[in-house]
């Protein structure tokens, strides 16, 4: 099969690419607009791999971008959306963009193709619960700009299977760590300033609960999905263990050896949901679980993050500096 992967070359798309070529026999080319997240490294390793067809550097948004990249592929999968909730709340404009007309740009080719289509999405179009798990049955409720452009992409999505028979399956994953992940979110930007000596700003009281899942379990639930799930089906792929985002923390102060002076209680976040829950039954009946428990897969990244400065020191002494002392008040050293 010959896919085309976008947003590949960002954080869960590029461990997507990588685990693909290890696993199946396809071939894949990427479309990326290589936004701040998307990154030409993340793939550098592959070039030379025979069944990797290269990066075309385009928006999922800008049609003729996207058949440009499509001819002669067999599927679409596509990772390419603005994913941040902080930066949602600064600047809506670009997610509705990206989430919601790149989405429907996608949908337009796969149909004007006959092409099978994939869309990757997250657990936090269903909002918060207090217990339990949220199944594929359970009410979307949307509770930042991020996650309302997603529930709309997911809707669009299954409208073009229900009214164009359209091949569609949509995977919505918990939240992701591991390598290659841009250190905006909580894990690498613990880890990071840990490294460096810099303050850990925790958002609240830091007892915002999520249900954690390693990358490369992730592309491997996708890859299930595209392989074995059914046409207009939703398929959660939820990791093996929840965790409060304190302990999370506390966590990587131990594995990087500093210490608990660093947490900086911060002003929490307008609309911060407090727990993520993802129940995986529907896609564990297809043969899919989760490989790797959380104390594992943290320790892991954090052995990557101190092994690949060069990946991340041009992150942290470039545009990133101004965000974070613009985001949390505080300064990187």
């Amino acid at each position: 099969m010959k896919l085309l992967v976008c947003g590949g070359a960002g954080f869960i798309g590029s461990n997507f690419v990588r685990l693909r070529l290890e696993e199946s026999d396809d071939e894949i080319i990427v479309l990326d607009k290589l936004t701040y997240a998307g990154r030409r490294e993340n793939l550098a390793d592959l070039e030379g791999n025979s069944r990797y067809l290269g990066l075309v550097h385009g928006a999922i948004e800008d049609p003729a971008a996207v058949a440009e990249a499509a001819k002669g592929v067999d599927a679409i999968v596509n990772f390419a959306a603005e994913t941040h909730v902080d930066r949602s709340i600064a600047e809506p404009d670009a997610f509705v963009v990206t989430n919601g007309q790149g989405t429907y740009t996608l949908l337009e080719r796969a149909r004007e193709d006959g092409l099978r289509y994939v869309q990757v999405s997250t657990d936090e179009v269903y909002g918060s619960i207090e217990e339990g798990s949220f199944t594929e049955e359970s009410p979307l409720q949307p509770s930042s700009p991020y996650s309302a452009t997603k529930t709309g992409a997911d809707l669009l999505v299954e409208s073009y299977f229900h009214t164009f028979d359209l091949p569609t399956s949509i995977a919505r994953g918990s939240n992701n760590y591991g390598p290659f992940q841009y250190p905006e979110k909580l894990i690498p930007l613990m880890i990071l300033n840990a490294m460096h000596g810099d303050s850990l700003p925790i958002y609240g009281d830091g007892m915002q609960v999520r249900n954690w899942l390693f990358v490369e379990d992730f592309g491997r639930g996708i890859g299930h999905v595209l392989d074995h799930g059914k046409y207009g089906e939703v398929y959660n792929c939820g990791g093996p263990d929840e965790c409060p985002n304190i302990d999370v923390v506390k966590r990587i102060i131990e594995l990087t050896g500093t210490s608990e002076d660093l947490i900086d209680y911060v002003t929490d976040r307008p609309g911060h949901d407090r727990r993520y829950s993802l129940a995986s039954t529907k896609l564990e009946g297809l043969g899919w679980k989760a490989r790797t428990h959380f104390a594992e897969g943290l320790e892991q990244t954090v052995a990557w993050y101190r092994d690949n400065a060069a990946w991340w020191e041009s992150i942290r002494s470039g545009d990133y500096r101004e965000y974070y002392a613009k985001q949390y008040g505080r300064e990187l050293t």
